[in-house]
């Protein structure tokens, strides 16, 4: 583990909910979705099931997308508007069965600031770690999702839509071609 569990959790859901947004369509057509995507990424707390609660999340995409696309002083600026707009007050909290982790709002504020804020604090690890370059749109020349890039060695190239096997196929065609000519 690279970062802290909350922090490596929360990336990876922004990174999803941003990609949720992306040319394929709309990820989130539903409330059902929505349903999926909170137990998908371990969410707790308030969950209303509601067409406004599914609206605000989604209006929230189009913040994060710019995280991936911003330099860091941008990075900064959307993360501490981020944090201030909603009120953010860290605290270490344990429940669940889970280890103490941050909560920067309580669980029953609206889901969409509880994604805002988690995002907004694991960016923030990000920065304070000078790790910001974890931060990637797919090397896929089709596919413009966002990665998050929790590897070791930083190689991760690809989003989780399956643009690294496309890559890999295209490569071998490629390969296989030039060895018949």
């Amino acid at each position: 583990m690279l970062f802290a569990h909350d922090t490596e959790c929360s990336l990876t859901a922004a990174t999803a909910l941003v990609n949720t947004g992306g040319s394929d369509g709309e990820g989130l057509p539903d409330v059902a979705a929505l349903d999926e995507f909170y137990l998908t990424h371990a969410y707790t707390g308030r969950h209303e099931h509601t067409r406004a609660e599914l609206d605000s999340v989604r209006e929230l995409r189009p913040r994060l997308r710019r995280i991936w696309e911003a330099d860091t002083d941008e990075i900064v600026a959307i993360v501490n508007g981020l944090l201030r707009e909603n009120d953010a007050l860290p605290q270490l909290i344990t429940h669940d069965d889970e280890p103490y982790h941050f909560h920067a709002v309580p669980r029953d504020a609206p889901l969409a600031t509880r994604m805002a804020v988690e995002a907004a604090m694991a960016v923030a690890d990000l920065v304070r770690s000078d790790e910001l370059s974890r931060l990637r749109i797919c090397d896929h020349p089709d596919c413009d999702n966002v990665l998050v890039d929790l590897s070791r060695n930083r190689s991760r190239r690809f989003c989780e839509a399956g643009c690294g096997n496309r890559a890999a196929v295209t490569a071998y065609r490629a390969r296989k071609a030039a060895g018949r000519q």
